[in-house]
């Protein structure tokens, strides 16, 4: 690959628009969901569910879920998608915001991450 196309690929991988959001893992069995928020949700739930898999992530009592019923047993599902029109703006406090909301919503969902 030359030098002119590999800086125009990473000029678009700079310049793309990832969907941001809350993501939910939702156990079917038990009716447990779990929220949290990405800067790219593709990418954030194959984050997740690649730490799962792996048996190591923090969020012990997801884990233990995972382990019983496995990835067949969850539900993904994004509740909210930020709105943005600057890629290379910080949206951490927008997305907080958001995950408060959904949390709000549901009083029984609990964090990813812990």
């Amino acid at each position: 690959m030359d030098a002119k196309r590999k800086k125009e690929l990473l000029e678009a991988y700079q310049n793309r628009r990832p969907d941001m959001g809350v993501i939910s893992l939702r156990c079917t069995a038990t009716g447990e969901s779990f929220l949290g928020i990405s800067k790219d949700i593709p990418a954030g739930f194959n984050s997740v569910c690649f730490k799962l898999s792996s048996g190591g992530y923090p969020n012990r009592r997801l884990q233990s879920l995972w382990n019983q019923y496995g990835e067949a047993g969850f539900e993904r599902a994004v509740l909210r998608t930020l709105q943005y029109d600057d890629p290379h703006k910080d949206h951490m406090p927008e997305l907080e915001k958001l995950l408060s909301l959904c949390l709000a919503a549901d009083p029984q969902a609990s964090l990813l991450w812990k």
